[in-house]
């Protein structure tokens, strides 16, 4: 997994915004990585991540 970040510009609803900025506030986040974290998690539940390089501990 790289950690390079990019930018880019969202757009949303402000209601899902307050929603979103409540809720990283409740577990002590900024409001960008918690947006991050629930789409990474989104993304695992999907199978949509690319699999990990490392190799389970033995």
């Amino acid at each position: 997994m790289s950690d390079a970040k990019k930018a880019y510009p969202l757009r949303i609803n402000t209601e899902v915004l307050n929603a979103m900025q409540r809720w990283s506030n409740d577990e002590l986040r900024s409001l960008n990585a918690h947006i991050e974290y629930v789409l990474r998690e989104a993304l695992r539940l999907a199978g949509r991540l690319p699999q990990s390089k490392r190799k389970p501990p033995a």
